[in-house]
């Protein structure tokens, strides 16, 4: 009976040591979408790409690769590398400058005559190469997402 008593006191000690270690955090995929579109006189656009983290601890943003795409028109690749640290469930932004194809500026055009009531569909998709808090190592992490641009009022060429 002693014994037995012995055995499940150091069960005990040994299951509440264990408990003693730091929590895992959880990890989840990143959302990627774009928070402002600018048209330049050289023909390129200027993207501004809103990452928010959707993890429960903070991670160091490396790469976006991946395509955008307006309306149904064919993708454009969609690539970056910066350094963003970003904090539990935060967001920042980087800026992307992309040469659409033709058929992108003409379906924006088409949007933009209608002034502030036009708009266009957009969806992005790819891979962000990130390190979760908690990891020795970066891994990728896919995104996909899509949403619409409008004209922003009041300020040319800028689409929200």
């Amino acid at each position: 009976m002693k014994r037995l008593l012995g055995c499940m006191t150091l069960l005990v000690l040994v299951a509440s040591l264990v408990a003693c270690g730091p929590p895992k955090k959880s990890v989840f995929p990143p959302t990627v979408s774009i928070q402002e579109m600018a048209t330049r006189p050289d023909g390129q656009w200027r993207l501004t790409v809103r990452i928010q983290n959707n993890s429960y601890g903070s991670m160091d943003f490396h790469s976006l690769d991946g395509q955008f795409k307006v309306g149904e028109n064919v993708p454009v690749r969609l690539h970056a590398r910066f350094d963003l640290d970003i904090p539990a469930f935060a967001a920042d932004v980087t800026q992307v400058d992309i040469l659409p194809t033709p058929e992108m500026t003409a379906a924006l055009k088409a949007a933009a005559v209608k002034g502030s009531a036009g708009s266009v569909p957009y969806s992005v998709a790819g891979n962000a190469n990130a390190k979760p808090e908690q990891e020795k190592e970066a891994r990728d992490f896919s995104f996909h997402g899509n949403d619409w641009l409008s004209p922003v009022p009041g300020i040319p060429n800028t689409w929200r």
